[in-house]
């Protein structure tokens, strides 16, 4: 059994090392190795010279978001499996793929709806994923396609915001956002890679059980940290300082189900909440963890 980790970046580094404390031989690729520290036991390649790894993996993991030209690893090795697929193809994506609901429900059932081009590429690229690894050329192999809500955990989260005096409460009654700790989309992904079934394609949706308000959470965490509560800016004043990705999370209101998923893969959240997130975050960076 071998593992491959197309990027190894901040979810892709716990996801490698939780593969190599179960004894998994794991490979990664990064587009610029020199400036990557991988988890020990993972060897580190560069992305254009990861041919080989691809064709001896027998699971491999795709973290890394499209481009213009599709799915990267794709694009880059359009012709390998001629002999076969791997034992397990898994993808990292989003639950943006589901597009604005105006505040409803969506679950791992639910058609997408993905809107503007980023979101579109997103889909397409899961499509294409499907394709090669589980009904197309490639096929026979079991593909998870994960869609990950906001990611967050030790040195990402809303703990720098505050600290640094930039965080805001965005007033924006009724629109919620979901997330998933970090610690959670590894488990998740192991779980996947190593559970039996019988080839094909699933979705699995990573978000966690109470979808909350951007204000909401701010005041929790700056409550953690015994800092005083930014006061709320009305989402329309925020609205004229966004970046255009800023712009596009608020665009969209949904709330993502995971029920489905954590009873397919046998496990509950071990962070239901931002709640437990945000208290097992600070405790982790007071540690001195990573």
């Amino acid at each position: 059994m071998q593992l491959l980790i197309i990027g190894l970046g901040y979810t892709g580094t716990e996801i490698a090392r939780r593969a190599v404390g179960l004894g998994i031989a794991t490979v990664a690729t990064s587009r610029e190795p020199g400036r990557v520290v991988a988890p020990a036991g993972v060897r580190l390649i560069a992305f254009e010279e990861a041919g080989a790894a691809v064709l001896e993996s027998t699971h491999i993991l795709q973290t890394a978001p499209p481009g213009e030209e599709g799915d990267p690893l794709l694009a880059r090795f359009p012709t390998l499996f001629p002999g076969g697929a791997p034992v397990w193809a898994g993808m990292l994506g989003t639950t943006g793929v589901y597009g604005d609901r105006g505040g409803g429900w969506v679950d791992e059932d639910t058609p997408v709806a993905a809107t503007g081009p980023r979101g579109q590429r997103r889909v397409e690229a899961e499509a294409a994923w499907a394709r090669a690894f589980g009904v197309g050329a490639f096929g026979g192999a079991r593909v998870d396609l994960f869609r990950l809500a906001g990611i967050y955990g030790p040195g990402r989260s809303v703990f720098g915001d505050i600290r640094a005096g930039r965080a805001r409460r965005v007033d924006k009654p009724g629109h919620l956002f979901g997330r998933i700790h970090r610690d959670d989309i590894a488990a998740a992904v192991v779980a996947g890679m190593l559970q039996e079934r019988a080839a094909g394609v699933r979705v699995l949706n990573l978000a966690d059980d109470e979808p909350a308000a951007n204000s909401d959470v701010v005041a929790y965490a700056a409550g953690l940290l015994g800092a005083p509560v930014p006061p709320l800016v009305a989402f329309e004043t925020a609205l004229a300082g966004m970046s255009p990705m800023g712009r596009s999370f608020w665009a969209e209101n949904r709330r993502v189900a995971s029920r489905k998923t954590q009873e397919r893969l046998g496990l509950v959240w071990r962070y239901p909440t931002y709640r437990e997130g945000l208290r097992a975050v600070l405790e982790a960076e007071a540690a001195g963890g990573a």
